[in-house]
């Protein structure tokens, strides 16, 4: 009996087999929640987002490049790309592929065998991550950052890409570049024994979508003539629905990434929103002054710059760090693309839809820059592997940092720019990167068969072989709606 009371109750309700000693419920309930905040970012937040912020006749197409980036990664992912972003080392930046789907692997502790760190000397310096909850719980939170990052990529191509050259993009470029980041940055590669910090995917994910977008956009080429000049948003109101499940989510997506829900998760989600609110305000602020009008976009993509922004270094920094990092992530993306887009002749050339450029390798290199200025020493023990990290302000090795954040950025935007110009010319020589001109002049109908919405006054005529009801059907049913008109 003395041995039972011992016992935690809540460890004793099933068999140990389901509850073994190492398990943390809390953990283990925190990454699963974390994991779920960040899927829903992408289904339904981008889903929304992206259907809405572009013109009517794009808003399914640009959707189900979305919904289609989600399910093909999920698959990708526990059948090869798992293993080769965290799993045993292969090569300096990438690990050994292998599915991730027996139950013998899944339901053991979870860790990541690359990123035990040793000193010079060869002795360990940090254990190998080794979270306290399963690895179903590992793969799971990690297949939704790859499958946002996708979907952020496509933010650049919407309104042109053949959809099926998309459907061969996703597994390519999720295989060849985004494994290579995250192994290289995370997983115990090359640049995460450097000391290079992303704390949560400012280059893993942002700055790679960033640089793959504006490049897969050059390779696909523009959107119409008529939709490049104008490309009004068709529902700003449902825009706003999208953006807010971003927001919200990212306290998952920066609040899991300690793989504990400990007090440097808690500072991360506070310091995430610190940074956001503080983006867009300038953000808007800016749009005020220069251009006497608060632009609702300009809103949405201030938030996004300052959430991108503060990703590397949201559990590292101080809180009055992360207002300084909104004042720049909502001034400085705001001023390459509202100024320096307009005045280079190349980023003129290239139609990125979004200005994914802008809102995310932008913000992502300035926030791993600002990063590698303003963490903290007390934080960096908390999360980094490299110990006595610090930013530029904090003396010391600090400086060293601000070089390590830099060249760990130029890796990440070299191998985009190659990789994904290599899988676009492949690509392009089995279907067109571009989608014919007329299903350009059309949309949706021509591309799916399917349009976003049935408002009457659009310009469509009744078909009854298309709507399937007959004149007299639709004569009968006037009646009956006069006559229910009638009785209420």
């Amino acid at each position: 009996m003395a041995n039972s009371s011992a016992v935690p109750v809540a460890y004793q309700a099933y068999t140990t087999a389901a509850v073994p000693d190492w398990l943390n419920k809390g953990d283990n309930a925190w990454q699963m929640t974390s994991a779920t905040l960040v899927g829903l970012q992408s289904i339904p937040g981008l889903v929304i987002l992206y259907g809405s912020i572009v013109k009517k006749k794009w808003a399914v197409n640009s959707a189900f490049m979305a919904l289609y980036a989600f399910a093909a990664v999920v698959l990708c992912w526990v059948i090869w790309a798992y293993k080769m972003s965290f799993g045993e080392e292969l090569l300096p930046f990438w690990g050994k592929a292998g599915p991730a789907l027996g139950q013998k692997f899944l339901i053991k502790q979870a860790a990541l065998p690359a990123t035990e760190h040793h000193f010079h000397n060869g002795t360990v310096e940090t254990a190998m991550a080794s979270p306290y909850y399963p690895m179903a719980s590992m793969v799971w939170f990690q297949c939704v950052f790859a499958a946002i990052t996708l979907i952020l990529l496509a933010g650049s191509l919407l309104g042109r890409m053949n959809i099926k050259a998309w459907m061969m993009f996703v597994p390519l470029w999720l295989t060849f570049s985004y494994t290579v980041g995250a192994f290289s940055l995370w997983g115990g590669g090359f640049l995460f024994h450097w000391g290079v910090i992303d704390y949560s995917g400012g280059y893993v994910i942002h700055l790679s979508s960033g640089i793959a977008g504006i490049t897969a956009a050059y390779w696909v080429g523009p959107r119409s003539k008529v939709d490049r000049e104008r490309f009004p948003p068709n529902n700003i109101l449902l825009m706003l629905a999208g953006a807010g499940l971003l927001w919200m989510g990212w306290a998952g997506f920066n609040g899991g990434d300690p793989y504990s829900a400990n007090i440097d998760s808690s500072m991360a989600v506070l310091n995430t929103n610190i940074c956001a609110a503080t983006s867009l305000l300038v953000w808007t602020w800016l749009d005020v002054i220069f251009f006497e009008k608060p632009s609702v976009i300009g809103a949405v993509q201030g938030m996004i710059t300052g959430l991108v922004c503060i990703t590397p270094g949201a559990g590292l920094v101080q809180g009055w760090a992360a207002i300084v990092m909104g004042i720049l992530s909502g001034s400085v993306p705001w001023f390459t693309m509202m100024i320096v887009h307009k005045k280079w002749t190349l980023l003129q050339k290239i139609d990125d839809t979004l200005g994914v450029f802008h809102t995310h390798a932008v913000a992502g290199y300035l926030g791993g820059i600002l990063t590698g200025l303003f963490a903290e020493p007390q934080l960096c023990a908390l999360f980094l592997p490299v110990t006595n990290s610090r930013g530029g302000v904090y003396g010391g090795v600090g400086g060293v940092q601000i070089l390590k954040q830099i060249v760990g950025g130029g890796f990440v935007i070299g191998w985009n720019i190659v990789v994904t110009s290599i899988i676009c010319v492949v690509i392009r020589f089995i279907v067109p990167l571009r989608m014919p001109e007329r299903e350009l002049e059309i949309g949706d109908d021509a591309v799916h068969g399917e349009e976003a919405y049935a408002l009457w006054g659009d310009g469509e005529k009744y078909d009854s072989t298309k709507h399937g009801f007959s004149s007299e059907d639709q004569t009968q049913h006037g009646k009956a709606s006069i006559g229910a008109t009638q009785v209420v």
